[in-house]
């Protein structure tokens, strides 16, 4: 079998550590350097098109949806979304990490589709959270997927985006009726309540990595 190559690298704001791409043949792997295995895999993303589809749900005949994914990564939330959505919808998708918006545009985006090429996309290359506090009422769906879900992994920053705080500042960003949706590599009881203490309704859906339900059990939590 072809063994990875590495075909890109970026730093992690303010971890004093680095993301790798490798690619073997057409399968892609994103990786921590000094931690083992993969941080994504662009064989494994049933979990990722599952954010899209259950935020997304009942929001294809909406008119001028507006839309936000946090976190780009390999672009398989950001295809979702867009293939949920209708021809007037707009997809804002904000990666805080400027090479992972290049990877896409690049041979990674292969993967996924090349979703950066659709004209609904409009790309944010900064803070989720900040973009969120400054857009009160902007969207019907948030999607946030950054880092591992709510026990940061890759960015201690990204905990804030989770805080009481980060999740209010997600509420008055979504629009009547709106709703967020998280992704989580596993369970936290903790991180349903929270999101309840803040007023949210919550619904806990476990999805697999892989489809037809295969692979690692991951966890979205909806939030009306």
């Amino acid at each position: 079998m072809a063994k990875f190559a590495e075909i890109g690298r970026a730093a992690i704001p303010g971890q004093g550590t680095e993301l790798r791409l490798l690619q073997r043949n057409d399968e892609f792997s994103i990786r921590i350097v000094g931690q083992p295995g993969d941080l994504m895999n662009s064989r494994l993303h049933g979990s990722e098109d599952a954010l899209a589809e259950l935020a997304c749900e009942g929001l294809a005949a909406r008119s001028d949806a507006r839309v936000l994914v946090g976190g780009l990564g390999m672009g398989f939330t950001l295809a979702a979304a867009l293939a949920a959505l209708g021809r007037d919808a707009e997809v804002v998708v904000a990666e805080l990490v400027p090479e992972v918006v290049e990877w896409n545009r690049g041979p990674l985006g292969q993967a996924a589709g090349r979703p950066l090429d659709d004209p609904r996309t409009r790309v944010h290359v900064g803070d989720v959270a900040a973009l969120m506090r400054d857009s009160p009422g902007g969207f019907d769906a948030i999607m946030l997927d950054i880092d591992n879900g709510p026990e940061g992994m890759t960015r201690k920053d990204n905990d804030r985006v989770y805080s009481p705080r980060g999740l209010e500042s997600a509420q008055r960003a979504l629009r009547q009726d709106g709703v967020l949706a998280v992704w989580s590599a596993g369970r936290d009881a903790g991180f349903s309540e929270r999101l309840k203490r803040v007023g949210f309704s919550v619904t806990e859906h476990q999805v697999r990595a892989h489809k037809p339900g295969k692979g690692a059990r991951h966890v979205i939590w909806l939030g009306y």
